[in-house]
């Protein structure tokens, strides 16, 4: 199952809020969508659900075209919002029961489909409570519910953590992990990026509605940090290392942190391969030498610009 977004534009009079954009992903992988506020990422991700039409440009899911095809394209995704709809007077289980209905699910499995959905999201101990009497938390699983219910192929969650505690922001992690190992191509939006980067196979990054990275982190790291971050220890002191590093060919910098010496080496494993063996060489008692990768926070840093439209 692959998704493809080519060439998505939406215009709102003047106000370019999705600006030319392509990317793809595909089943058993998640990619996260990370952009400032107003980048465009909530109508990119509604066009793509089938809420929002373009103004040019599609998605496809398998080859089903969202714009020409918007029904067939919208029994294999599952949107959750950034914010679940407060009905007065319906429980959970009600809520859901109506989306598998909606969504056509066969009524001599319908409650078996349901139940394993409550079970999975563990909303069945609160199936019979209202919407409104719910936290936070337990309305993001009664919304990561509904966008499951017909066990659709994509998953679209935009901000699915917002306003969730430690504990409940963890769970919904691992709910991720299980989904993408079942074989959903899951796309997620979400502020908190240290989080979004242990579960992302890849990222997009936009804003201002044009996308200025995307791919695996692997691929966007190798582009935007050619050099290697190392942290190194030696038995002598760390004065005595920091200087010896500055004076080596292919270390572009190196500051003292703590016991460690931070040294910017540039090229790839076999430069950081260079560098130990010549202060090995050097006479220096190595003890620590650790590769320290650049995260999604600081590729979102070096990236973006925080403007907005």
């Amino acid at each position: 199952m692959d998704v493809s977004v080519r060439n998505l534009k939406r215009y709102f009079g003047k106000t370019r809020a999705v600006d030319d954009i392509s990317f793809a992903f595909s089943a058993g992988h998640i990619f996260g969508f990370v952009g400032p506020n107003g980048a465009g990422k909530t109508t990119a991700m509604r066009i793509i659900a089938t809420i929002d039409e373009p103004t040019a440009g599609d998605a496809t899911v398998n080859g089903v075209s969202v714009v020409q095809d918007p029904e067939k394209a919208r029994r294999l995704i599952g949107f959750m919002p950034d914010s679940l709809p407060t009905h007065k007077d319906i429980t959970v289980h009600e809520y859901i029961d109506f989306f598998a209905r909606a969504y056509g699910v066969d009524s001599g499995r319908r409650d078996k489909v349901v139940a394993g959905v409550e079970e999975f999201t563990t909303l069945t101990g609160i199936r019979d409570k209202t919407l409104r009497a719910l936290s936070k938390g337990m309305k993001q699983r009664v919304s990561l519910a509904r966008a499951m219910v017909h066990d659709p192929a994509v998953l679209i969650l935009d901000e699915p953590a917002a306003g969730l505690d430690p504990r409940a922001r963890i769970e919904l992690r691992e709910l991720l992990k299980i989904l993408a190992a079942r074989g959903k191509a899951i796309l997620v939006s979400s502020h908190i990026l240290t989080e979004l980067a242990e579960i992302c196979d890849g990222t997009v990054i936009i804003e201002q509605g044009r996308i200025l990275r995307a791919g695996t982190m692997d691929e966007i790291l190798a582009h935007d940090a050619p050099h290697r971050t190392v942290a190194i220890r030696t038995l002598e002191p760390v004065e005595v290392l920091h200087r010896r590093l500055l004076e080596m060919p292919g270390v572009s910098g190196a500051r003292i942190a703590g016991p460690l010496v931070e040294a910017d080496i540039d090229g790839a494993d076999e430069a950081c391969g260079r560098v130990l063996a010549d202060l090995v060489a050097a006479g220096l008692h190595v003890t620590e030498f650790v590769h320290r990768r650049a995260g999604l926070e600081d590729l979102f840093m070096h990236v973006t610009k925080g403007q907005v439209q």
